[in-house]
């Protein structure tokens, strides 16, 4: 299964969400990938810790490959490293994603990354996390991918980006991926005991948009998880936070086997 975590506003946690649920698939037995397209790095830096910048070659190799040709085309599989855990590998991001933008726009490189993924068949689950932004980049994951998360904090600001946000997933399933699906809004940073997270959740579900049950709440120890480069099911398994993000992989793996 191939998911992308999406959302155009910034701060929202792709991240962190994209990593944590890797991690877990990884630690229940799946070979799982996660290719970081955001040129900040942040999942990158999360898997990979102090090690971040010396893994070459990177995402941006391989969309550099896209615009040259060659008789011996270069195996994805040389783009990817290893992470300290076991079976989570990335594709790290460069800041050189900048750079080429405009190139592979011009050129039309829109369906590389999907071409490069449906010749792989070394993984069980693949996690993308995307810029925040509806760039070539974005495009490139939301055409390559299955399934589409959404992470949203429960403020009325990411209210109100949401449904530009839902239009250009759908618009993107119109002409370029039927097959591509809103799996679910993850509600994140959470706060039960505040009155308005609550009204925004209830009134997204009422206005009949897909929310997943599963609930993600604000804790400092996210922190130390990114200090430590370390998933919060390595960091600490038995946090309520880790709980929580094994709670919402469960969930997802539900709604596919359904």
């Amino acid at each position: 299964m191939r998911r992308v975590v999406f959302n155009q506003k910034g701060g929202v946690g792709k991240s962190t969400i994209v990593c944590n649920l890797a991690a877990i698939s990884a630690s229940e037995g799946l070979r799982t990938l996660v290719i970081d397209l955001d040129v900040q790095g942040n999942s990158t830096q999360y898997l990979l810790g102090d090690q971040a910048g010396e893994a070459t070659p990177t995402v941006a190799d391989f969309f550099e490959t896209a615009l040259t040709y060659s008789f011996k085309p270069v195996e994805f599989s040389s783009f990817v490293h290893a992470t300290p855990f076991e079976n989570l590998d990335v594709m790290p991001a460069h800041p050189d994603l900048d750079a080429l933008h405009g190139k592979l726009e011009s050129r039309y490189k829109i369906y590389k990354l999907r071409d490069a993924l449906n010749e792989l068949d070394t993984y069980d689950a693949i996690y993308i996390d995307t810029p925040p932004a509806l760039n070539f980049y974005t495009r490139s994951a939301l055409i390559a991918v299955e399934r589409c998360l959404i992470p949203f904090d429960c403020d009325d600001f990411s209210r109100r980006a949401l449904y530009a946000l839902l239009d250009n997933v759908k618009e993107i399933q119109q002409d370029h991926n039927a097959g591509l699906e809103v799996e679910g809004i993850v509600i994140n940073q959470f706060q039960p005991r505040a009155s308005l997270p609550q009204q925004l959740v209830d009134e997204l579900v009422s206005e009949g948009l897909p929310v997943l049950g599963s609930r993600l709440s604000s804790s400092v120890k996210i922190r130390e998880s990114h200090q430590h480069a370390r998933p919060m099911i390595y960091l600490d398994p038995r946090h309520k936070l880790a709980q929580e993000y094994v709670a919402l992989h469960r969930e997802l793996v539900g709604s596919v086997e359904d």
